[in-house]
């Protein structure tokens, strides 16, 4: 009798495939374990077991497995569903959202070695230059891998070399699967077992003449009289002032015994305080609403204005959850917030949180993955960017989605492009948890299904503490200039405020949100600006690297010292960013401490917690940022926040452009006065008087959300039509441009909805790829399945017209 099993491999494809075991492998594999399987050619990927079968594949021979990676299964049923979910939903493979859901360290790969035949004659004369390099490093190493010939050659095209040998017969290829997660283990000593008799230990005290060597020995019994716990060797050469290599010498003669204990990489134990959280009256009326709405809907919406204490509302919550036994997520839109977050919630739980982003090591990710499956202590509450909504939970009770309208959510490239709310509210209802979105500025779409009673609403209108909402001051910029008010981009106002601040001993923030020096270098004699050559921007001026760069794919060039068109050297800088703003500060205020917070300063694994730290000891007097700073950030010495241009927000080509506007002056705006004293924001703007601008002044969200709404259902946006974006790819302009009218036009004939396209978007060349983009747009009332079935048939249909194959096509389904 045969057997098989389907398995889901980590590459871009979007069905399952079929692998014959034999009947004990049958008996052993379980759903959710990896497999070792061949694929293509000759090589081996890490698949994942998801059945297990009798019914042979009718199109193709079963191939056998290579090894079973795993005793248990590291993944559960409630993730392959929630994946299959995910790919059907976002339009992609399941092969992309495998390989997306787990830590790279989990997916093994085969690692090709080379090694020589010995049996073969070798005429060494017949080599090139090349070949001769590997068979002289084979004469010194039994094998070499792939990046060992790269290495050797110098150059990255090494396959046709590797080819000419094997066909020559002098060298050949295996697989070689490799595990890349370690963990962690740390050594600890004990006192061997015949000095635990006592005339032994008199002895061997005696006998020891090394005054140091006696020291520790000494030091070993305290420790182990104070605390019944294991010693590290780490402890114990602390504790004695020592060196590893005397402890390490009484291991050598048999007095202690050296063993080891896995740990973890991370521990949050030393940060816990006891403490008993309290509620103010509007906190725990917020809470008990919450409570209520849980019981007849499974999310809620906290619409809370900005530092009103939401993050002790979501505390007070995960106390209850885990009392119950259950597992918390806790999604944040930001790695920076996760600093302040952690800290806070550490001190409150201990060791009872995980932390799972991308600045995390492979092998602190691999353990809270594990921590996480086998349902463990140091896991009951996780905290994470997206990514962690695919974690293995089999026991979630609550999902907190905080500062839900982040636009960071969305997961742009690679696929899976999922929405990590979303997907949470999926996730949530396949455990039977409840899922509480908090936020100050909920997205329209949120805030419309929380208005027609599908998620469930609580508002909290009152600041912790009683605090007022910050006043907000307006500067007319267009004005300021005509008066001579501007000192470089700083109106007289903002530079009065922020004098008046320091005086106080008060923080302030600065926002702009473009990093480098300026946008846009221009020759002053032939208007010339430096373009990327791979993509339609302008390079943008990083004065800290005195170089050009291009924001999207990352070319750069030194800074020019004359026009490379008439060779002028007037050259002048136009517009601003960070960069800018933090150096016309320092002339300002030359003893000021000022820090800049954006792309290019956090860039460290540590580097976002070293700046919030340091500003929240309060030795940073001014921290300039872009977006990272509007985020739910807590600092209680910030009196005034500047926002030094308002208006580069409010006309991006997108239909969210006013939203987010709104979300983001409002958010930086709520970092202010957070303590006692009320805050300050100064706004400078070119158009005081726009709606915008005057709502963020008036903190009128609801007037925001009725205009913005009116204007959706006009022209057939969300929340009243779902969007998909098709993207179309390719280096050859006129194939582009025929093929996606191609496919413009099936659509058109195929879908009875409106289909918009092909329009060339804001930037059309990235990479040197150009771009066109086509939009789908659905009404709530159409079949979501059905449209999505067409147009996958339609696309799979534009992969086999020849001409069309090389167009790459990407689908992106609720893009904003």
């Amino acid at each position: 009798m045969n057997y098989f099993i389907e398995v889901i491999v980590p590459l871009s494809l979007p069905k399952t495939f079929t692998y014959k075991v034999s009947e004990n492998e049958f008996a052993y594999i379980k759903k959710g374990m990896r497999i070792a399987v061949p694929f293509g050619k000759n090589k081996i990927y890490t698949a994942l077991a998801i059945d297990l079968h009798q019914d042979a594949p009718t199109l193709y021979e079963a191939k056998e497995i290579h090894q079973i990676l795993d005793e248990k299964p590291i993944v559960n049923e409630f993730q392959i569903n929630h994946w299959f979910w995910i790919a059907s939903y976002y339009m992609c493979n399941i092969g992309d959202v495998y390989r997306g859901a787990l830590p790279s360290a989990l997916l093994l790969e085969s690692e090709t070695i080379i090694s020589q035949n010995k049996e073969t004659f070798v005429d060494e004369t017949a080599f090139t230059d090349d070949e001769f390099l590997i068979y002289e490093a084979l004469q010194n190493q039994s094998s070499l891998n792939v990046q060992n010939i790269i290495d050797i050659l110098n150059k990255k095209t090494v396959l046709p070399v590797i080819q000419k040998l094997i066909n020559k017969n002098i060298i050949s290829l295996q697989e070689e699967i490799q595990e890349e997660y370690k963990p962690k283990l740390v050594k600890y000593i004990r006192l061997n077992e015949q000095y635990q008799k006592e005339e032994n230990l008199i002895h061997l005290l005696d006998s020891l003449k090394s005054e140091k060597r006696k020291n520790v020995l000494l030091q070993y019994f305290q420790l182990n009289a104070g605390e019944k716990k294991p010693i590290s060797v780490k402890q114990l050469t602390e504790s004695a002032q020592t060196s590893a290599a005397i402890v390490k010498a009484l291991v050598d003669k048999q007095i202690f015994d050296e063993y080891f204990i896995q740990e973890d990489r991370v521990n949050f134990d030393k940060n816990k305080i006891e403490n008993d959280l309290v509620l103010s009256q509007a906190q725990q009326q917020a809470f008990d609403e919450i409570e209520t709405s849980f019981s007849t809907k499974e999310v809620c919406l906290l619409h809370g204005i900005t530092s009103s204490g939401k993050t002790e509302i979501y505390t007070k919550l995960i106390e209850n959850y885990i009392s119950e036994g259950k597992q918390v997520l806790y999604l944040l839109p930001e790695i920076a917030l996760t600093t302040q977050l952690v800290a806070r919630l550490t001190q409150h739980f201990g060791n009872k949180v995980s932390v799972f982003h991308s600045k995390y090591s492979n092998n602190e990710r691999v353990e809270v993955w594990n921590n996480v499956n086998q349902n463990s202590d140091s896991a009951q509450i996780v905290i994470g960017a997206r990514s962690a909504l695919f974690l293995p939970f089999s026991n979630l009770g609550l999902i907190i989605v905080d500062e839900e309208h982040e636009q960071t959510f969305k997961q742009q490239d690679p696929a899976p492009r999922y929405h990590a709310r979303d997907a949470a509210i999926v996730l949530a209802n396949a455990h039977q948890a409840k899922v509480l979105l908090g936020s100050a500025t909920p997205s329209i779409e949120t805030y419309y299904n929380a208005n027609s009673e599908k998620f469930g609403l609580v508002s909290l209108t009152e600041r912790f503490g009683k605090v007022q909402m910050p006043e907000i001051e307006l500067v007319d910029l267009k004005d300021s200039y005509f008066r001579k008010k501007m000192k470089g981009h700083f109106s007289l106002t903002l530079i009065e405020e922020i004098t008046e601040a320091f005086a106080n001993n008060e923080q302030v923030i600065l926002f702009q949100n473009r990093r480098g020096f300026s946008p846009v270098l221009e020759c002053m004699t032939c208007g010339h600006v430096p373009q990327c050559p791979q993509c339609d921007v302008s390079l943008t001026y990083h004065k800290y690297k005195n170089q050009l760069r291009c924001h999207y794919c990352g070319y750069s060039m030194a800074k020019p010292t004359n026009c490379h068109v008439c060779s002028s050297v007037d050259l002048e800088t136009k517009g601003f960013g960070t960069e800018q703003i933090e150096l016309e500060l320092a002339e300002l205020f030359p003893q000021r401490n000022i820090k800049r917070m954006d792309q290019d300063t956090t860039r460290g694994k540590y580097s976002f917690e070293k700046i919030i730290d340091s500003f929240k000891n309060r030795e940073i007097d001014v921290l300039v940022g872009t977006q990272m700073l509007a985020k739910g950030l807590d600092f209680d010495n910030v009196s005034l926040v500047g926002i030094m241009n308002a208006d580069n927000m409010l006309y991006h080509p997108n239909f969210r452009a006013f939203e987010r506007s709104f979300q983001m002056m409002t958010q930086v705006a709520g970092r202010s006065g957070r303590a006692e004293k009320r805050g300050k924001v100064i706004i400078q703007t070119y158009n005081p008087l726009h709606n915008i601008i005057q709502q963020v002044t008036n903190n009128d969200y609801e007037g925001m959300y009725k205009e913005q709404l009116y204007e959706r259902k006009i022209y057939y946006y969300p929340p009243f039509y779902r969007l998909i974006k098709l993207t179309l790819k390719h280096r050859d302009f006129d194939k582009l441009k025929e093929g996606s009218m191609w496919l413009y036009q099936v659509l058109q004939q195929n879908l009875t909805i409106p289909v918009l396209g092909p329009e060339e978007p804001a930037i059309g060349r990235i990479r040197n790829e150009y771009i066109r983009t086509i939009m789908i747009k659905m009404p709530g009332d159409a079949s979501i399945q059905g449209t999505k079935k067409t147009i996958q048939k339609i696309l799979n249909s534009f992969d086999l017209v020849s001409q069309y194959r090389t167009i790459k096509v990407t689908v992106n389904v609720d893009f904003y």
